[in-house]
């Protein structure tokens, strides 16, 4: 295979990485946004409820589900398809990355070059999650945000005035608020994240399968797995992340280590896993149908665009 084919082929794959990383991230919003919303209100208002069971209630009763538990799908499926688009496109380049560093191929690569590849990769699609997520934060607080006083913002705003908002009162560097607690977070997730999910299919693999041909009941379980590794390693860091982009509402500027410093001042160590338990019940069916969207999207792509390869 010469050069010029090769870079193709790379192009290509690239290519669908990307596709499959959108469709991913848009089964993985309509699986968990629920779940996400209460979980955000809880890192950021955890003062005002008793359980995530009360939180659920609550915001199901006063907004309902399209303005309740579904406030903020549009800017997080921006934010997710953004997200998983970049990140899994960056994570083939990164695996080719590690592979040329390591001089082995791709497949040969371990759970650790997995992993490390994919914290790489997170550092890129930070940069397209930080100004979605922030924009869905505070959407999704809306409410407690204009009981406390911190802004008169109307209920019914649009993710896209806010965003104007936003940028017309703190310029373009409001929207990336946030953004190197982002890093901290997503950096040493993904390496759990796409350790956890990688390890999980090599230790489901048959003798003679390859990771690939697991089936999709047991891509879906590690896809879950990947989920559950990726939340308990940084969900500190999220709680933070969270509270930054929603407090900074009033133009105030917030560090991670203000943040943080404060958070164990006054609300003790447990304040920073407030909200952990819907984000892991979130999770497991959430990264379930991200991964197997995405498994089955390079599947069909790749026997499209690569019947030669489809078929050794």
């Amino acid at each position: 295979m010469n050069s010029s084919t090769t870079a193709v082929a790379a192009l290509i794959d690239a290519g669908i990485d990307f596709t499959g990383g959108t469709l991913g991230g848009i089964a993985t919003v309509l699986v968990g946004q629920p779940l996400d919303t209460i979980k955000v209100k809880l890192q950021t208002y955890p003062q005002l409820y008793k359980s995530s069971y009360q939180c659920l209630v609550q915001t199901f009763r006063q907004d309902g589900v399209a303005h309740g538990l579904y406030r903020g799908t549009v800017p997080s499926l921006v934010a997710n398809v953004a997200e998983n688009s970049i990140l899994f496109c960056a994570y083939g380049v990164c695996q080719s990355t590690v592979a040329n560093l390591a001089g082995m191929r791709t497949e040969e690569l371990d759970t650790l070059h997995n992993a490390t590849a994919g914290g790489a990769a997170a550092f890129f699609s930070s940069l397209a999650l930080c100004p979605t997520e922030l924009i869905k934060c505070r959407l999704q607080t809306l409410s407690e945000v204009n009981k406390a006083g911190l802004s008169n913002i109307k209920h019914s705003v649009s993710p896209w005035k806010l965003t104007r908002d936003i940028i017309r009162t703190e310029g373009v560097p409001g929207l990336f608020r946030g953004l190197a607690s982002t890093w901290l977070r997503e950096i040493p997730g993904y390496f759990f994240f796409f350790g956890g999910y990688e390890g999980a299919r090599k230790m489901m693999c048959k003798p003679g399968q390859t990771q690939d041909d697991i089936g999709l009941p047991r891509t879906a379980l590690a896809g879950g797995l990947g989920g559950v590794c990726l939340w308990v390693a940084i969900f500190p860091a999220d709680v933070v992340k969270s509270r930054i982009q929603v407090l900074s509402i009033d133009g105030s500027n917030h560090t991670f280590r203000s943040v943080s410093r404060n958070i164990l001042k006054h609300e003790g160590v447990r304040a920073l896993y407030s909200g952990l338990a819907p984000t892991l019940v979130r999770t497991i069916p959430a990264t379930a149908a991200l991964f197997v969207t995405y498994e089955l999207t390079k599947k069909y792509l790749s026997q499209f665009f690569h019947p030669s390869i489809a078929d050794t």
